[in-house]
């Protein structure tokens, strides 16, 4: 028992140590075979081909969520500072906000409801949303750090370019989100115009939504620190990995091609930034969890 607790990290340094070698021991494992598996499970639960125990299951669905967002939180932990934490907890409370405003009042997003359990809600809203919104901007907003270099030196280039790359990332989710049945859009009024289910009402309300979404996190987090960070850490972006191979691999089953074609951008600009290990695509010879 004392030789346990020597090994055990004691300090906060310690503790990103142990978890950068836990993530990069596992890039394969978190960025390929969870999206990979987690594709599989939600076209068979939105085709009816799982039971119910197993079909949309929301722990499920939060636990690989969480398991696919770590390499980004674990590549920002040595830089979550008071004032990142000040950004990271107020767009928490705004995206908890904007929701129940969108789920009671239809705005800015159109009326809609959920169609599958996330898991716990409060007051309607599911408890692991920031889990799922607030990720998507900071892997959009790293992105964009690599991809404009020097001009990402331009507050106003930086912040356009970055809120523009938000909704690409959003033309990708919410038509794949549709598709499965996460939720549905109603009250669309009589000549509404559609993309693959989803009002433009919808990406109106995302353009409100990731502009205060990226002035928060552009505030919160020391630019500069972030740019070395992702220089030492090749596992930073992986949860973009994810994100292109999951819900690009869910518009391909449904046929949603202008989706599939936008995740396949961001699969190139992955390419450009050198972030998409073609490595992580080769099957280990043994899993993590194989003796």
């Amino acid at each position: 028992m004392a030789d346990l607790r020597t090994q055990l990290p004691r300090t906060r340094r310690e503790v990103e140590l142990a978890l950068d070698e836990l993530v990069r021991d596992n890039r394969f494992t978190i960025s390929v075979f969870f999206p990979l598996n987690g594709a599989v499970l939600l076209v068979a639960s939105a085709m009816g081909w799982l039971p119910a125990p197993l079909a949309f299951n929301a722990s499920l669905i939060l636990l690989g969520t969480i398991v696919m967002r770590s390499p980004l939180i674990v590549g920002l932990l040595p830089h979550l500072t008071r004032r990142a934490a000040i950004a990271v907890g107020a767009l928490t409370a705004y995206a908890y906000a904007i929701e129940y405003t969108g789920i009671t009042t239809g705005w800015p997003y159109g009326w809609f409801t959920y169609g599958v359990d996330l898991g716990p809600t409060v007051a309607g809203v599911p408890i692991g949303l920031p889990v799922f919104f607030i990720p998507l901007v900071m892997n959009a907003y790293l992105l964009c750090l690599l991809l404009l270099g020097d001009r990402a030196r331009n507050t106003a280039v930086r912040l356009v370019v970055v809120i523009a790359t938000v909704l690409a990332m959003d033309v990708v989710l919410d038509p794949g989100a549709v598709a499965l049945g996460f939720w549905e859009y109603y009250r669309l009024g009589e000549g509404a115009i559609l993309f693959y289910g989803v009002p433009l009402s919808n990406y109106a309300g995302w353009v409100i939504s990731a502009t205060i979404a990226v002035v928060l996190l552009d505030w919160g987090f020391d630019r500069e620190a972030l740019l070395t960070r992702l220089a030492e850490t090749e596992f930073m972006l992986d949860d973009l990995v994810s994100f292109v191979i999951l819900w690009g691999g869910i518009n391909l089953w449904f046929g949603n091609w202008a989706p599939v074609i936008v995740a396949g951008l961001f699969g190139i600009g992955l390419l450009r930034t050198d972030r998409f290990d073609s490595s992580l695509l080769r099957v280990p010879r043994r899993f993590p969890w194989q003796s």
